[in-house]
């Protein structure tokens, strides 16, 4: 079993590659997430843990992350990926991750609702939200990528 994560960050990014792959791995590398491998996982922060602007994670560490993503190869489509982090006061919190054909800012108005519909739908008070968001307008193969990644 892992241990439960104490820290947090919000990281995003978008870019070109010659393959899907290579695009998401771009994107990754954007993100600053690029060395590490990500276990993908649901929406809630544990209590207690704090926001950390910048992670300091060994390369090839197993890290839980939510995330959105979206790799398009149709030239002059816009895509973008956002991620919001709801806190409360004294409990756990709530991610929210969307990708999809919009603008940055279109991306993160939605995961902002989403965060505030699902506390609203567990009856607590958000104290606090983040969001953070990429976009991208497609030339040959791109993706855009945000997250959440946590740490202990």
């Amino acid at each position: 079993m892992l241990p439960v994560p104490t820290k947090f960050t919000l990281c995003a990014g978008s870019a070109e590659g010659v393959t899907r792959l290579n695009a998401f791995d771009n994107a990754l590398r954007e993100a600053g997430i690029a060395n590490l491998n990500l276990l993908k996982v649901t929406s809630i922060l544990p209590p207690g843990c704090r926001y950390e602007e910048k992670l300091s994670i060994a390369p090839g560490s197993l890290t839980p992350t939510a995330y959105g993503s979206i790799t398009c190869d149709v030239p002059g489509t816009r895509i973008a990926a956002a991620v919001a982090v709801g806190l409360s006061e004294d409990s756990f919190g709530v991610i929210m991750e969307f990708a999809g054909e919009c603008s940055r800012q279109e991306a993160e108005e939605r995961v902002a609702r989403m965060a505030e519909e699902a506390f609203r739908q567990r009856g607590m008070k958000m104290a606090r939200l983040m969001t953070r968001g990429t976009e991208l307008v497609v030339e040959k193969i791109g993706c855009a990528f945000a997250a959440v990644a946590l740490w202990y």
